[in-house]
């Protein structure tokens, strides 16, 4: 860019001694200029034209071309033009002065032939005076071209220095001192950053909440209150959606769960529609679905862990636990984000390649979006759930109070500690009792 600049002043230089060469030409002939002015010709195709309609004494935004590149110039740059039409105007004046001159010349010597001839015969004052005010006024403009001309073309210069002093300035410019100072910058960021991740090698506590919760927006809320008791609370996850009631376990494993589903009875049928997913059914009571939306809500407002509670007619309990819980909205069918498996149940969401929960959208028997091509796995089962093609695991199956035969369509956890007995279709299979998915906010201190 400063090369091309360079050019550019180069180039102005050139017109100007250029235009002020063609007028010496016209002044004192033809002969010795020629070569001078051919010097120009490196920038003939330099062009320097005003950007918009310009008033007489108004400043003007210029252009200036370089095939194929053109830059905006300063607007005093149409001084140059002024200058250059100045110039022309003088050279055709000094041209017609020349030309008169020339034809002057013969005319006076055959005055002063008659004026002899006249004097010889005694008439001398029949001769009229020659009336020189028609070449004074051309002088005079001349001479006020000629200043006008010097004063503009010192502005110009001045502004060709000005141009000069900013592309010196940024010539002095070192790309490199400033990448120094950026790296020296960023390392010094990074040198702070890892100063604080080495001061919390140990998970910081957590900073006592406020006491006042005027929307608590899940149960973890109201345990902060001092809420103690399991029942039924109302919560506000989003305020632009209202609130909603919802079971809270406060009393086991550390309080502050939100019970999305429950288990117990079998009076509850779980062969439901889309709809009745959507905003939940049941009981919060006793057996219910919170409902597909308000489990988005839930988990959409923190980051939340999932606890898997089962428990078997002999009596054996066991949980699964994940540190990463998340249901999408309706527009992506409600589509489940689990991961961070612990406890003593076996990840059965992850179980297998065609047979894992995790990024599966919900499915019913009247909303088919399940991995298996050849049926609806929701309607084969007789519950909604996070299909693939078809289960690993399904905790919405039919309730059965005790073990049975045939399609395998009860609650199931394919990791159970017993399900290698179930291997032959004719063999029982595992009922469970008890079942319950809860969360809470991962950052939750009891």
């Amino acid at each position: 860019m400063l090369s091309i600049m360079r050019l550019i002043i180069a180039c102005i230089y050139a017109l100007l001694a250029a235009a002020t060469l063609s007028l010496e030409a016209g002044t004192s002939g033809s002969s010795g200029v020629s070569g001078k002015v051919s010097a120009s010709e490196t920038c003939s195709q330099v062009k320097l034209k005003p950007a918009g309609q310009c008033g007489d004494d108004s400043d003007c935004p210029y252009q200036i071309t370089l095939p194929p590149l053109t830059i905006q110039l300063p607007k005093q740059f149409r001084m140059l033009e002024k200058t250059m039409k100045e110039l022309k105007s003088l050279k055709e004046t000094v041209r017609q002065l020349r030309s008169a001159c020339l034809d002057c010349i013969p005319q006076a010597d055959v005055s002063e032939a008659r004026s002899q001839d006249d004097q010889g015969r005694g008439d001398a004052g029949s001769r009229t005076p020659m009336n020189d005010s028609s070449g004074n006024d051309i002088i005079q403009e001349m001479q006020q071209k000629m200043t006008r001309m010097s004063i503009s073309l010192k502005n110009a210069r001045g502004q060709i220095h000005s141009l000069q002093a900013r592309l010196d300035l940024l010539d002095g410019l070192n790309l490199k001192n400033v990448e120094e100072v950026v790296d020296n910058r960023v390392a010094n960021l990074t040198g702070v950053i890892k100063k604080l991740s080495s001061s919390c090698t140990t998970e910081c506590a957590a900073v006592g909440p406020p006491q006042h919760i005027l929307a608590p927006r899940d149960c973890s809320d109201y345990n902060i209150m001092e809420q103690k008791k399991n029942g039924v609370y109302r919560v506000t996850p989003d305020p632009r959606n209202g609130s909603f009631e919802v079971f809270c376990e406060m009393e086991t494993y550390g309080g502050g769960w939100t019970v999305i589903q429950h288990r117990m009875n079998g009076s509850v049928s779980f062969n439901r529609s889309w709809a009745d997913y959507k905003k939940g059914f049941g009981n919060l009571k006793g057996e219910f679905w919170l409902g597909n939306d308000r489990i988005h809500l839930l988990t959409k407002a923190k980051d939340m862990v999932l606890r898997i509670e089962l428990e078997d007619f002999a009596g054996v309990r066991e949980y699964a636990k994940y540190d990463e819980f998340y249901v999408a909205n309706e527009f992506l069918n409600y589509r489940l984000s689990l991961s961070g498996y612990s406890g003593t149940a076996g990840d059965a969401m992850h179980f297998g390649k065609n047979f894992n929960h995790d990024q599966k959208f919900f499915t019913t028997r009247d909303k088919d979006n399940d991995k298996y091509p050849s049926g609806n796995c929701a309607a084969y089962y007789g519950s909604g759930w996070w299909f693939d093609a078809c289960m690993s695991a399904n905790l919405n199956g039919k309730y059965y109070y005790k073990k049975y035969k045939g399609k395998r369509d009860g609650i199931f956890w394919s990791t159970w500690h017993n399900m290698t007995t179930e291997q032959y279709p004719t063999n029982y299979r595992q009922a469970f009792k008890t079942v319950s998915m809860m969360i809470r906010p991962k950052n939750y201190a009891p």
